[in-house]
């Protein structure tokens, strides 16, 4: 037998010290990576946005966050579409043709809008900021006209939009409301805040 015997004691404080070693590194160096990398509030700030529009009935909207905005996604009715055409002369800006919020190139026709069917703007008023309500039935209300063939009220100073979003003469908004960039991804998928194809 050999004369070096190993001390008991310091054999579990050899074996305890390196696994505390090894905790402490790997406590240590989650939070460091986790620093590097960008929230998820970060990401969803800026990040495109994919949704899902399979569900969406005409006539209805759906609302969706990006960068910190709503987006507005409303699937039209027929009739809500042959609507738009009628009302052209009361609009500010029917052909999208301004450049305060720059309309993407395939959004500047009468639907303002890729496929007719589906709107997407950003649902933000142009005048100060505040976030127009949805108005779609048709004929007089309060605030709107008797003529009012549907589309979006904003309550702070009673600017009104039809429902591809251009603005009406004679209101305190200066403009339409902005599109932003969204392409298909599919028949039922669409994507904001990128209109390149990959």
């Amino acid at each position: 037998m050999s004369d070096q015997r190993i001390d008991q004691s310091k054999r579990t404080w050899l074996i305890a010290s390196s696994c505390a070693g090894v905790v402490g590194g790997f406590a240590t160096t989650v939070p460091l990576v986790n620093t590097m990398m960008p929230s998820e509030r970060a990401r969803a700030a800026g990040a495109p946005v994919e949704v899902d529009i399979s569900n969406l009935q005409p006539g209805e909207k759906l609302t969706v966050e990006w960068r910190g905005k709503p987006v507005w996604i409303v699937r039209r009715t027929p009739e809500q579409l042959a609507s738009l055409k009628a009302i052209e002369p009361q609009l500010v800006d029917p052909n999208s043709v301004r450049d305060q919020y720059p309309t993407p190139s395939y959004a500047k026709n009468p639907a303002r809008a890729i496929k007719p069917e589906f709107f997407v703007a950003i649902g933000v008023c142009t005048h100060l900021g505040c976030s127009p309500g949805d108005k779609f039935k048709v004929g007089p209300q309060p605030s709107l006209p008797d003529d009012w063939q549907g589309g979006f009220l904003c309550p702070c100073h009673g600017s009104t939009f039809d429902l591809a979003g251009r603005v009406f003469k004679n209101k305190p908004a200066p403009d339409n409301l902005e599109v932003p960039p969204h392409m298909y991804l599919s028949d039922t998928r669409l994507l904001i805040g990128d209109d390149k194809a990959a």
